[in-house]
C-alpha cells in the first residue's frame, strides 16, 4: 500500500513478495462529496492494498472511513449521490462504470450494522444467499457452505435461526457469508461496535486467522489496541489520509491519534508518561520495557495467595462510610423476568441504588443488563419480586412520577428522538408533566447549556452527529430533573473525542448530585468513571462492589468474559490495581 507521504515501511527495501504481488485494490487521488454537503467526505486519497495485507483504518466519526470502504465496490458513487473524482482499481483494472453486483464477488463487505445483512430463515441459507445472487451452481454453493461456517467457528449451526445467535455469532455469520464467495478483498466496517468483550475477542481472533491464511483485509476500527497486529495502519482526518505506516510508527504518535479522534493504546500512553519512547505491542513487552527503566518494581507472583492479598488491600484502601446511608432512589427485591417463550432473563435479582452513586452494570450480551434497566423505569413489569422507586412500589406509580425519579437514555438515541427541532425535543417531557411555559423555557435553557447544544436549538435533531444526538437524548431526560439517570451503552458508535465529551458530561452530572447507572462493554470506561460495578451473568448478579476490587478478581473476570483494561492488567504484575494509565504511571514513578 502506498501513499503520497512517507512511512517507516516505505523507506525499507521491499521484499520479493511485495515486488511481485499486484495490488488487490488501489485508490488514486480519490475525492467524493455527498450531494448537499459543505465539504468533501474524501479528499485526494491515494493508497494501494496488496495481496495478503491487512490494513487497519482509523479516524474520527465523519473522517471518511466508511466512504472509503464503499468506494471499493462502487456503492460510492453508484448508490450515493455526489461528486466523485479520481480512480479506483480492483486487481489492476479500473472499476469505472462497473455495477455493484459485478464487484460483490471480488470485494466482500461486512457493514457496521451487520445485523441488517442477516435476513434468511437459517444459517445455511444466509451463507448461500450471496453465492446464489452471483449465479454460482447449486453444487458449488453446497460445497462452500460448510467450509465457510467452519472457518468462522460456526460448524454445525446450519439449521439455526440467525435471530437466535449471540451478537458475536451473528457477526461471524455475516463474515462467513462473505467468505463463502471467496472475494479478493474483505472489508470489515467497525465489526465489533455492539459486541461484548467476548464477542469482540471472537471476531478479532477470526480476523487474525484470516490474516494468517493470507487473506487480504481492510478493517475499520475506533480502538487502536485491536489493530496492532495489522501490516499497516492508515489514519483519516477530514477526508484526507494524514498518516500511514506499520503499527509501531503510527501507534506511538499519541497526539496525532487523539487529534484524529482515535483512542491511543493505553500501553503506549503509559510509556509516554514514563518517558519511554518505544512501542508496546503487548502487555509482556510493556512490562519488559518498564522493568528495564524501573528495576526496583516488585514482582507479583500472580498466585492465589497473592490475589487474595491484593483483594484484601483493595478493600482496606476503600474509604470508610462516615455517615448513615441515605434512602435509596431505586431498589429491586428478588426480581425475576422472562420474555415470552424464552428463558429467564432476570433471576431473583436484588439491587439498590443510592443518591449520588455512579454504577456501571456490565456483563455479556444477553446477561440481563438492559432488561434490568427497563424494570427500573417501568418499561417492563417483573413476573416476581418488586421494584421500589423512592421507597414506593413502582407498580402503583404513574409514569410521570417514575420519570421524575429515574430517566432512561436508550443505546440508540434515534429510538427516543422524534421532534422537529432540538428545543422541541427537550421541551416535550416537561410539557407532558403539565409545567407552565416559563418553567419549560427555564429547563430548556438549563439543559441546553449542560449538554453544550445551545447553538443548535433550532436544528433538526436527525441532522446532528451521533454524538450530538446522544447528548440531545440525555438533555431530553435531564429536563425532567430525575435523581437517577440510566444510560445504556452511552459511547457506542462514538469516536474517542465524542466518548470523552459524553463521559465528561455524565461525570459532571454525577458531581451535581445525580445518581448515574451506565450499561457498558468498555473496560476503560468502567475503570476511569464508575465507583461501583455490578457484574451480571445469565440474569444473576455475580458481583456488586467497588470497581477496583472487581479488577482484582481474576475468577470473576474470566467467568464473565470481561477483562480489565490493559493498564490495569499490567499494574497487577507489579502488585497493585491501577484504574488508569495516569494512576499506574504515578505508582511506577514511586519506584524510581
Amino acid at each position: 500500500m502506498k501513499s503520497r507521504g512517507h512511512s517507516q515501511r516505505d523507506e525499507a527495501p521491499a521484499s520479493s513478495h511485495e515486488r511481485l504481488a499486484a495490488p488487490v485494490a488501489a485508490l488514486d487521488e480519490v475525492a467524493f462529496a455527498y450531494a448537499g454537503a459543505d465539504r468533501r467526505a474524501l479528499d485526494g486519497v491515494t493508497l494501494e492494498l496488496r495481496g495478503g495485507e491487512t490494513i487497519g483504518v482509523m479516524g474520527a466519526s465523519g473522517a471518511g472511513k466508511s466512504t472509503l470502504a464503499k468506494c471499493l465496490n462502487r456503492i460510492v458513487p453508484a448508490f450515493e449521490d455526489g461528486d466523485f473524482r479520481g480512480r479506483v482499481a480492483i486487481g489492476g483494472r479500473a472499476i469505472d462504470g462497473s455495477r455493484v453486483c459485478e464487484l460483490a464477488p471480488r470485494v466482500g463487505m461486512v457493514f457496521q450494522d451487520f445485523e441488517a445483512q442477516l435476513f434468511s430463515t437459517n444459517v445455511a441459507h444466509e451463507v448461500a444467499f450471496a453465492m446464489e445472487q452471483a449465479g454460482m451452481a447449486r453444487a458449488e454453493i453446497a460445497a462452500r457452505i460448510g467450509p465457510a461456517l467452519e472457518a468462522v467457528g460456526l460448524k454445525g449451526f446450519d439449521d439455526r435461526d440467525p435471530t437466535s445467535l449471540s451478537g458475536g455469532e451473528k457477526q461471524r455469520l455475516a463474515i462467513a457469508s462473505v467468505l463463502a464467495i471467496r472475494p479478493d478483498l474483505i472489508v470489515l466496517d467497525e465489526p465489533t461496535t455492539d459486541l461484548d468483550p467476548e464477542g469482540r475477542a471472537e471476531v478479532f481472533a477470526l480476523i487474525r486467522r484470516l490474516r494468517e491464511e493470507g487473506r487480504t483485509l481492510l478493517v475499520i476500527e475506533h480502538e487502536a489496541e485491536e489493530l496492532r497486529g495489522c501490516d499497516r495502519i492508515a489514519i483519516l482526518r477530514d477526508g484526507a489520509l494524514i498518516a500511514e505506516g506499520e503499527p509501531p510508527s503510527v501507534m506511538g504518535r499519541l497526539e496525532l491519534l487523539e487529534a484524529s479522534g482515535v483512542h491511543p493504546p493505553d500501553l503506549n500512553r503509559l510509556l509516554g508518561m514514563l518517558e519511554i519512547r518505544e512501542h508496546a505491542e503487548s502487555i509482556d513487552r510493556a512490562e519488559a520495557l518498564i522493568r528495564a527503566h524501573f528495576p526496583n518494581l516488585p514482582r507479583a507472583e500472580r498466585s492465589e495467595a497473592e490475589a487474595a492479598t491484593m483483594i484484601a488491600e483493595v478493600r482496606t484502601s476503600a474509604p470508610p462510610e462516615t455517615a448513615a446511608a441515605p434512602a435509596p432512589i431505586a431498589r429491586l427485591e428478588r426480581v425475576s423476568f422472562a420474555y415470552p417463550f424464552g428463558p429467564r432473563v432476570l433471576d431473583t435479582v436484588d439491587l439498590t441504588i443510592a443518591p449520588g452513586e455512579f454504577v456501571a452494570v456490565i456483563g455479556q450480551n444477553g446477561s440481563g443488563k438492559t432488561t434490568l434497566a427497563k424494570h427500573l423505569v417501568g418499561l417492563l413489569q417483573p413476573e416476581m419480586g418488586r421494584v421500589l422507586i423512592a421507597g414506593r412500589d413502582r407498580a402503583g406509580l404513574a409514569p410521570a412520577a417514575t420519570a421524575r425519579e429515574a430517566g432512561y437514555v436508550f443505546q440508540n438515541p434515534d429510538h427516543q428522538i422524534f421532534a422537529g427541532t432540538v428545543e422541541e425535543e427537550i421541551a416535550f417531557g416537561p410539557r407532558n408533566l403539565g409545567l407552565g411555559a416559563a418553567e419549560i423555557a427555564r429547563r430548556v435553557e438549563e439543559v441546553l447549556a449542560a449538554v453544550n447544544l445551545g447553538t443548535m436549538r433550532g436544528r433538526d435533531p436527525f441532522l446532528l452527529s451521533k454524538g450530538e444526538r446522544q447528548r440531545l437524548a440525555v438533555a431530553s431526560v435531564l429536563a425532567l430533573r430525575p435523581r437517577l439517570l440510566i444510560l445504556d451503552e452511552p459511547t457506542t458508535g462514538l469516536d474517542y473525542r465524542e466518548q470523552r465529551k459524553m463521559m465528561a458530561l455524565v461525570r459532571e452530572l454525577n458531581r451535581d448530585g445525580i445518581a448515574i447507572m451506565i450499561i457498558t462493554h468498555t473496560p476503560w470506561l468502567v475503570a476511569e468513571f464508575a465507583h461501583r460495578a455490578v457484574l451480571m451473568r445469565r440474569g444473576r448478579v455475580m458481583f456488586d462492589g467497588a470497581v477496583r476490587e472487581l479488577f482484582a478478581r481474576d475468577d470473576l473476570l474470566a467467568g464473565s468474559s470481561f477483562r480489565a483494561p490493559e493498564a490495569t492488567a499490567l499494574g497487577r504484575r507489579f502488585g497493585f490495581v491501577a484504574l488508569s494509565p495516569e494512576e499506574l504511571a504515578e505508582r511506577i514513578r514511586g519506584f524510581a
